[in-house]
């Protein structure tokens, strides 16, 4: 996968490693359509190789998932809140409700 980039004012169309955020002029591609990739005549195609070292989880990205995981294991599950009027017998959960099969 990549995200091509054009710069319509240098006439240039960049490819490079996939963007962590949408911008415009940008659109990501997969690995074939990348591959084949052709510019309009009189336009320069700029391929940036994606950096091996980048490619994988970096210790900053591993360390706060560690640490995203250590916090879900502390907090309290929620209580569970009782069914007010007018919820037709269901179980509140959050936002969530669950509603009593009519069937059974």
């Amino acid at each position: 996968m990549a995200t091509l980039t054009y710069v319509y004012s240098d006439s240039t169309a960049v490819l490079g490693p996939l963007a962590t955020y949408a911008e415009p002029h940008s659109y990501d591609l997969c690995a074939e359509h990348s591959d084949r990739l052709v510019a309009p005549r009189g336009w320069e195609v700029i391929r940036l190789a994606p950096d091996p070292a980048a490619l994988g989880p970096s210790n900053d990205d591993l360390l706060a998932l560690a640490d995203a995981v250590r916090e879900a294991g502390r907090r309290p599950e929620p209580k569970q809140q009782r069914p007010s009027s007018g919820e037709n017998g269901g179980t509140r959960r959050g936002h969530l409700r669950v509603l009593p099969d009519p069937d059974g």
